[in-house]
């Protein structure tokens, strides 16, 4: 029976293919509740659920296709300090949040010149494969 369109409740772990664990619900005591192929998760992980039963537990490899994209040279900006006020005490590796007027949009801080930052707009999964151990707890 399919899930599409249900609310459901999954407990997952994420992991890259090298095994380093970037996310899990365990961690933050909760299992994560969306609405099954509803465009609330990455495609790979929703598609996995929908012919899920409660109780049951798969490990999926998702292509990075199917998860947050391939990684695109053209997120990559060079902004002028004149242009964006505070960002000269910025260091590299630093999370920002810009907003384009309609959204939120989370980057990160690539480089930094005398004058510029460079910043990176990219999810920072944008072309990663992913890995997941999901276990469906709930559907409603």
């Amino acid at each position: 029976m399919s899930n599409e369109g249900k609310n459901v409740k999954c407990h997952y772990i994420g992991t890259l293919d090298d095994g380093t664990k970037f996310d899990s619900s365990y961690d933050r005591g909760e299992p994560i509740p969306f609405i099954c192929m509803g465009g609330m998760m990455i495609k790979g992980f929703d598609e996995a659920v929908r012919d899920m039963e409660v109780g049951q537990t798969i490990n999926v490899h998702i292509p990075a296709e199917d998860a947050y994209g391939a990684y695109d040279p053209e997120k990559v900006h060079r902004v002028p300090f004149s242009n964006l006020p505070g960002a000269e005490k910025l260091e590299v590796g630093s999370k920002i949040m810009l907003s384009n007027g309609l959204q939120q949009i989370a980057c990160t801080v690539k480089d930094k010149t005398a004058d510029a930052i460079v910043i990176d707009m990219n999810h920072e999964m944008a072309g990663k494969d992913l890995n997941f151990e999901i276990t469906l707890v709930e559907v409603n």
